[in-house]
């Protein structure tokens, strides 16, 4: 719940929809807008990523609810509940604090979300599951995530770092998260990793060589 109120603060409610039904499902593949493509720059990876998310939680939204025989429009679609929440929340902020309070409230929701994104386009960059004969996608595996087992980092972080076995086994605990020899190492931490995203020629350089 204090998760959901988190995301909802930043405008970003739907996340929560997305990442644990949408991403967590389609990751490394190009169904998952979250999944940074090898030579994607990031900054085109913010726009992608924002509006599939927001559009494949609307989708999931829909497909849950008529599965179930209940109304899409409807306050049982998580989608319109924070879209409520997210307009109140705006609105109370605009009644108590004025048009510089409201832009002050605009401006930490987009640096939040930036940085969300850039979270994720340097945790997946670049790596993909293989498509079997089926035509469905290998399993999620630790190869499909990039770690980053820095001391500081998993506490400041609360293990988010060891974000490959947060993908290879989605219910375990944060605090039980594991470092997977096997997934791809980021040569850095996530702040330098997040910094050298934002400057593409050299995130190129340096992650492109370690793809192969």
């Amino acid at each position: 719940m204090l998760a959901r109120a988190l995301l909802c603060w930043i405008g970003y409610g739907h996340y929560a929809i997305e990442h644990n039904r949408g991403h967590h499902k389609n990751v490394a593949t190009d169904a998952d807008p979250a999944s940074a493509v090898k030579g994607e720059w990031v900054f085109v990876f913010w726009f992608r990523s924002i509006a599939g998310g927001w559009v494949n939680a609307w989708r999931l939204e829909q497909e849950r609810l008529e599965k179930t025989g209940k109304k899409v429009v409807s306050l049982e679609n998580g989608m319109i509940r924070y879209c409520l929440f997210q307009t109140i929340w705006l609105a109370g902020i605009y009644g108590f604090m004025g048009w510089k309070g409201f832009i002050g409230a605009l401006a930490v929701a987009l640096v939040g979300v930036l940085l969300l994104e850039t979270v994720n386009y340097i945790e997946h960059y670049g790596l993909r599951r293989t498509m079997l004969a089926s035509g469905r996608p290998e399993p999620v595996s630790p190869q499909h995530s990039w770690n980053s087992n820095h001391e500081l980092g998993r506490i400041f972080l609360y293990e988010l770092t060891r974000h490959s076995d947060h993908h290879y086994k989605a219910t375990r605990k944060y605090q039980i998260l594991r470092h997977m020899d096997e997934s791809p190492q980021l040569p850095f931490g996530y702040p330098t990793s997040i910094v050298l995203s934002l400057l593409p020629p050299l995130w190129f350089r340096v992650m492109d060589k370690k793809l192969g």
